[in-house]
């Protein structure tokens, strides 16, 4: 039992997740890349505070802020595009592997807002295995102890199997920058010598006709 316990401590800590803390104004938008296997679901838990220069700190923000959320995949198609309240989550899932476009921005529902409009945004991304409660599932499937921590670690393999096949797309489509880049280079090192090659025996001629002009050969 030790073994798989050790495992599964492991896995848990390689299991993907990030914070962001974010200081904005009313319509001034923020974006950020996330770099996301295909096929994985993404939760955003987030919280957004206003500051109160009163109290010189941020308060929770009334019920009159909304936040938009813009999701882009890396073939530049929306995967989201929504409006929430100033609480609560958001989720999409992807459909290709690569760098995914977040951008959050704030803005009332009334035509300005108070206390000069500083607005904070808390947010937890978590990806793939992460999202799952597995307590709702425990208590849902009546499952014990020892089969759901089976459960978490099919699911934790199933997401390593997945970050790994996007590792290896990733290094597909490096390889096949790397050896376009490189046949660039070689023909455009072929042109160079071949121009050379011209401008050199151009240049022989043209000494040579001069040479013969003035009866110098």
């Amino acid at each position: 039992m030790a073994l798989p316990l050790l495992l599964g401590q492991l896995l848990a800590l390689m299991g993907p997740g990030d914070a962001f803390y974010l200081e904005v104004r009313e319509l001034e938008e923020k974006c950020f890349i996330q770099e996301i296997p295909d096929g994985t679901v993404v939760i955003g838990n987030y919280k957004t505070e206003l500051y109160d220069p009163a109290m010189e700190k941020y308060q929770p923000s009334p019920q009159w802020i909304n936040l938009f959320v813009f999701v882009k995949d890396p073939e530049n198609k929306n995967l989201l595009a929504r409006q929430y309240g100033p609480q609560g989550s958001f989720t999409f899932t992807s459909q290709s592997p690569g760098e995914h476009q977040i951008c959050l921005h704030l803005e009332s529902i009334r035509f300005a807002l108070f206390y000069d409009g500083k607005l904070a945004i808390h947010l937890d991304m978590q990806l793939g295995e992460r999202t799952n409660d597995y307590a709702e599932f425990a208590a849902k499937d009546k499952l014990t102890q020892l089969h759901l921590r089976v459960q978490q670690l099919v699911e934790q393999v199933e997401l390593i199997q997945k970050e790994q096949e996007y590792q290896r797309w990733r290094e597909e489509r490096f390889r096949q920058t790397s050896e376009s880049t490189n046949q660039r280079v070689l023909w455009w090192s072929i042109l160079q010598t071949f121009i050379l090659v011209a401008t050199g025996v151009w240049q022989m001629q043209h000494l040579k006709s001069f040479f013969k002009a003035k009866k110098l050969v």
